[in-house]
């Protein structure tokens, strides 16, 4: 789960969308090669279950032979409360009496039925003086990793790897932005229906949550306060499109709903970064890193730097990423803010490392 592998498409199958990429090596970093974008039906996908599995699998397969893709291995990733992520401190052991041990010990710290989950493990830090040593624990429900692997394997496609949204972010930030070994980073992604949280320091995850709360919101809050269709709300919340005429005509209850909104938002990351200092004082935050295709949305940021106590920057998930003359990079660069967790499953395609 955690290490990169080759020949592998990243596909971040999303509650609204599936964004799918392939990168190659390009110098020292990587390039965009293939591309697609395709909208979800409306609710295919609910509070992370799969209500329509064979239009997801409709989706994948069209997005596929429109980016022009080769390969079959890809890689996805999972979120939410099915997932669970947590670093524990063990008696220092061997990783072979380790692999023997770790479903005894994860019991005691998954909430589910250890025979309901794939479990995944990573030694963090070996044994510090009192011979304790760090250890990442992974754990997810089975039912979710299955409907993964059925829409993908039905578009005819092999989940070659599952990874974890948090995880897959940090990747991506790691391969665009230079990361202070001696500092924590929180990068908070902000999707349709999910808040990832993931804080690293020295390349090393140190706490994930995940936030059932997202862009949708903003839409349904629009959506109530005008009185028009989900999809005009939409339009409104990215800035205008077609539906330019009512921002005209109500701005001032399109702003005060979306800021609403954004107080919710904000108010939630901030909670989970106050939990994490309480129980993770030795590492501070340094920086909020922020990304997700909700998060451009206008007036966040400025709350963000309001509210938020330490450094912050809005991610381009792009930003050392070439791309190659046959992808529509306009349409990327306009997306770019919604392909974190794709291009951090694309980078495990194609790191080697």
């Amino acid at each position: 789960m955690f290490f990169r592998s080759k020949s592998l498409i990243g596909i971040d199958i999303g509650s609204h969308s599936i964004k799918m990429v392939e990168l190659s090596r390009s110098g020292g970093g990587f390039k965009l090669v293939r591309f697609a974008y395709a909208p979800l039906p409306p609710e295919a996908i609910v509070q992370g279950s799969f209500m329509n599995a064979p239009a997801i699998s409709d989706v994948i397969r069209d997005a596929y032979a429109e980016g022009g893709f080769k390969a079959k291995d890809v890689a996805a990733s999972v979120s939410g409360h099915s997932v669970i992520v947590k670093r524990i401190s063990l008696p220092s052991q061997s990783e072979d009496e380790l692999a023997e041990t770790i479903r005894w010990e994860a019991e005691q710290y998954i909430p589910f039925d250890i025979n309901e989950v794939h479990l995944d493990y990573q030694i963090l830090q070996e044994a510090t003086l009192d011979d304790q040593m760090d250890v990442l624990l992974v754990a997810a429900k089975k039912d979710l990793v299955d409907d993964y692997t059925s829409v993908i394997a039905e578009a005819g496609l092999n989940l070659a790897v599952m990874d974890v949204d948090a995880f897959a972010l940090g990747n991506m930030y790691e391969c665009n932005y230079d990361i202070d070994p001696d500092s924590a980073v929180a990068i908070v992604n902000i999707g349709a229906s999910v808040i990832n949280i993931n804080v690293v320091t020295n390349q090393v995850p140190i706490f994930t949550r995940d936030i059932t709360s997202g862009g949708t919101q903003y839409t349904e809050e629009v959506q109530k306060s005008l009185g028009i269709s989900f999809e005009e709300a939409e339009q409104i919340k990215i800035g205008g499109g077609a539906n330019e005429t009512a921002t005209d005509v109500v701005p001032q209850e399109v702003e005060d709903a979306m800021r609403e909104v954004s107080e919710t938002l904000v108010g939630e990351i901030q909670r989970s970064l106050e939990f994490y200092r309480a129980t993770t004082s030795d590492v501070p935050i340094q920086k909020v890193a922020l990304c997700g295709g909700s998060a451009h949305v206008p007036g966040l940021d400025r709350l963000f730097e309001e509210r938020i106590e330490v450094g912050f920057e809005m991610v381009d998930p792009l930003a050392r990423i070439d791309i190659a003359s046959s992808v529509d990079e306009e349409q990327v660069r306009e997306l770019g803010p919604a392909l974190g967790v794709a291009i951090g499953l694309g980078t495990r395609r194609a790191d080697e490392s």
